[in-house]
């Protein structure tokens, strides 16, 4: 990739691909690198002990003096959740929306980042030279307001970026995708189309966000008592629904969860969520209320062990306790991976009495991501050249190939990538022509990236065998055991129980140490290895296990 190289334009995915979440993509041209997006992703069940994951910024900070912005298309954790690690290392100007930028502002409080990042607004229709790239910004329909598109403008062509996007005819706030941008933009030519793959799988068009607020008011007008409504903290359009609907009724609404309270706060300020006065109580006042009279909005629609909703099912929440003839409403489906959680949730709701209402068939919630046709849509207004599927698991990127090619686009225009490929353009040809540094950066506390595989591979063996700690003193002159060898053993055996064992395993060691002893071995990592291996080897016999051994050796 040469450095003043003007006759292409280079595009490197660092997250999103393979994956849902951590989106983050790379395009660059001559010496100038633009950044769109800076998502994270929630930990898998194995990643025991982290707390969320980032993308691997290493081809960004190897190429800093490039790197002139990070625009964020729209306000999810996927897309802006990782800027707080980021910027830390990397202080370049951040462009997006007002609700974007506003829950973005949120996150940089947080990490004590607010006051020296420089965060730009734009709208829908702006049009911004950022060095040789000029952005033109174009309204989609997501689960959340304010989610914009990017057309990129080089002297190669065009690239445009759909962002998380959705046909949605009637959204919520009236506020259409811009049709007419995507087909002037197709009528000019479009060199490279990136396009999200989340839906892929889905035949047909996604429902409206609408439609949701349908089954609200029925649900609504049949529930006798409270209504518990858990809904993902973002989507706005959601809350506004459940807000308008509860005002229609009469209801009181209360917010449970943090994450919930924070970003109504900053809609309602902006402007992006209209509550009636006097609609929202404080969470102790609705015990003075009515049941009736009643809606509580909390988060915890995917299982999470901490959220508001899996406290109440697990009757282990301060303030709200579920009381049968509770009507308890999941507007949200289960994220692949979080099913389990889901229906646990669900199950203990129904054992306190709660009348719940998740299937996805009821109603409760629609996609934020377009289907099948709305793909082909896309496809068929932009007319690209080049076809990228992004954003989504392996199959879905090749489903959504598929689509591309079914619409005339030739396969060989057509790039399914891993984060980390290189893909070359010309106003003609494209390649895949390398690999950056890309993967998974861990965050756990307030340690980013110190925690790897071997760190993983130790809790993973804790956590399944326990842990074996044999403390020693050891003559410093003769190597002789002068105390122990004392044996303490965590989530390995209950020690009450496993007297008869742990003896015959401190005779085992102390004949290994007689072992060292007589052949004069005075060398702490020899004895250490040799204490280990005696003693793996015979708890394996006893106990088919193989917990994590630790000898410790103090001299005298």
């Amino acid at each position: 990739m040469g450095e003043n190289d003007a006759n292409k334009i280079t595009l490197i995915p660092l997250g999103g691909l393979g994956e849902i979440g951590k989106n983050m993509l790379v395009v660059r041209y001559g010496g100038s690198i633009l950044v769109i997006d800076c998502g994270l992703i929630f930990p898998e069940d194995e990643m025991l002990g982290i707390d969320v994951v980032i993308p691997d910024i290493s081809y960004l900070l190897e190429n800093r003096h490039l790197v002139k912005g990070i625009i964020v298309t729209h306000g999810h954790e996927d897309h802006i959740g990782a800027l707080p690690y980021v910027l830390k290392e990397l202080n370049v100007p951040v462009y997006g929306t007002k609700l974007t930028l506003g829950l973005l502002q949120d996150k940089l409080k947080e990490s004590d980042l607010h006051r020296n990042v420089k965060l730009n607004r734009i709208k829908p229709r702006d049009v911004l030279n950022i060095g040789p790239f000029t952005v033109e910004f174009f309204r989609v329909s997501h689960s959340i307001p304010d989610a914009v598109g990017l057309a990129i403008h080089t002297p190669i062509g065009t690239i445009v970026h759909t962002s998380d996007f959705k046909f949605d005819q009637t959204p919520v706030d009236g506020e259409v995708t811009d049709f007419y941008k995507l087909t002037e933009l197709g009528e000019k030519g479009v060199l490279v189309l990136l396009s999200d793959s989340t839906n892929a799988e889905r035949p047909g068009y996604t429902m409206s966000e609408k439609v949701v607020g349908n089954t609200f008011e029925e649900a609504f007008r049949l529930a006798k008592e409270r209504i518990i409504v858990a809904s993902f903290a973002s989507n706005i359009h959601r809350i506004q629904q459940v807000i308008s609907t509860a005002y229609k009724y009469g209801r009181k609404v209360a917010v449970a969860g943090r994450s919930m309270a924070n970003v109504m706060s900053v809609a309602a300020e902006l402007g992006y969520l209209t509550i009636p006065e006097k609609t929202l109580v404080d969470l102790d006042e609705i015990v003075n209320l009515p049941k009736h009279r009643v809606v509580i909005l909390a988060t915890g629609s995917q299982g999470e062990p901490m959220s508001a909703l899996t406290r109440m099912a697990m009757a282990d929440h301060r303030r709200v306790e579920i009381v049968p003839g509770d009507t308890v409403i999941i507007s949200a489906t289960p994220i692949p991976g979080n099913e389990k959680m889901v229906a646990r949730t669900i199950d203990h709701l129904f054992k306190q009495g709660a009348d719940v209402i998740y299937e996805s068939i009821s109603g409760v919630h629609v996609s934020g991501h377009a289907s099948q046709e709305e793909l082909k849509m896309m496809i068929n207004l932009v007319k690209p050249r080049f076809f990228i599927p992004v954003h989504g698991e392996y199959r879905m990127l090749i489903k959504h190939a598929r689509l591309a090619e079914e619409l005339g686009i030739p396969r060989q225009n057509i790039f399914v990538v891993e984060n980390g490929q290189v893909l070359e353009f010309t106003r003609r040809r494209g390649c895949i022509a390398g690999r950056v540094t890309a993967g998974r950066v861990l965050v756990d506390g307030l340690g980013v990236g110190d925690v790897g595989n071997i760190v993983l591979r130790d809790r993973k063996q804790l956590s399944q065998d326990g842990i074996l700690i044999v403390v020693l003193t050891l003559n410093k002159d003769t190597g002789a055991v002068i105390a122990g060898p004392d044996i303490v053993s965590r989530g390995f055996v209950y020690v009450r129980e496993s007297e008869a064992l742990l003896e015959e395993a401190k005779i085992r060691v102390s004949e290994a140490l007689q072992h060292c002893e007589e052949k004069k071995i005075t060398d702490w990592s020899t004895i250490k290895s040799n204490v280990r291996d005696t003693l793996g080897k015979f708890l394996y016999e006893k106990t088919r296990r193989r917990p994590m051994i630790l000898p410790i050796i103090m001299e005298v």
